[in-house]
C-alpha cells in the first residue's frame, strides 16, 4: 500500500512504504539470520561444546534484534514522525508501543 508525501503547497504524491523501499537492505538481513541459525542447528547436530551452541544462539538473537529495530525505525520514520494526522499518528505510535511491551517480555 502507497503511503503519500506533502509537497510544501499541499499536493500529494504517493512514496513508497519503507518496507518495500527497504526490502534488498532487509531480506539481506533475513538472510543472514537464516544462515545463523542453519549453522545453529549444524553445531546442535555435530554435538557441539554448549559455548559454541550459545555463541550461535546470541548471534541469531543479535540478528533478529537488528531487524527488529531496523523495520520499527522506519515505522516511528514513515509512519509517526511523518503523518500529519494527529489521530493515525497516535495509533502507529500505539502499534510501537504494544509491539515494545511484548519485545520486552
Amino acid at each position: 500500500m502507497a503511503a503519500f508525501s506533502y509537497t510544501p503547497i499541499g499536493y500529494t504524491i504517493p512514496t513508497m512504504a519503507h518496507i518495500q523501499r527497504d526490502r534488498k537492505k532487509l531480506l539481506a538481513r533475513v538472510r543472514r539470520i537464516a544462515g545463523q541459525v542453519a549453522a545453529l542447528e549444524q553445531a546442535l547436530e555435530a554435538g557441539d561444546d554448549c559455548d559454541a551452541v550459545l555463541v550461535q544462539i546470541a548471534a541469531a538473537k543479535g540478528a533478529m534484534h537488528g531487524l527488529m529495530m531496523e523495520v520499527m525505525a522506519g515505522h516511528l520514520n514513515d509512519h509517526v514522525v511523518a503523518e500529519k494526522d494527529p489521530a493515525k499518528r497516535a495509533s502507529e505510535a500505539e502499534v510501537l508501543l504494544d509491539l515494545l511491551k511484548r519485545h520486552a517480555r
